[in-house]
């Protein structure tokens, strides 16, 4: 289901979206559309990037396990060789 929602434009956004529609023979309704149908797609990867860092931050607070950079930098060493390792262990 579709609902309408009203959007105030200053007259140079809505003169670039009418300028770019007729470019791509699109509805400046399909442009703004897909316009925001990306940035909720793009907002929302970082949104949940942010809340795995807050949540990893919380367990190494309580844990304070890690894994060293040295560590972590020999096992990428690793990847795409006959000799690639599993996953370093982490460390107090």
């Amino acid at each position: 289901m579709s609902i309408t929602i009203g959007v105030k434009l200053d007259e140079e956004i809505r003169d670039r979206l009418k300028s770019l529609g007729t470019a791509r023979q699109r509805s400046t309704h399909w442009l703004m559309r897909e316009a925001i149908r990306e940035y909720l797609e793009r907002e929302e990867v970082i949104e949940t990037r942010n809340r795995e860092a807050d949540e990893a931050w919380a367990d190494y607070k309580r844990s304070g396990k890690f894994v060293s950079h040295d560590a972590m930098a020999s096992w990428l060493d690793t990847w795409g060789t006959d000799q690639e390792s599993h996953a370093p262990e982490t460390e107090r």
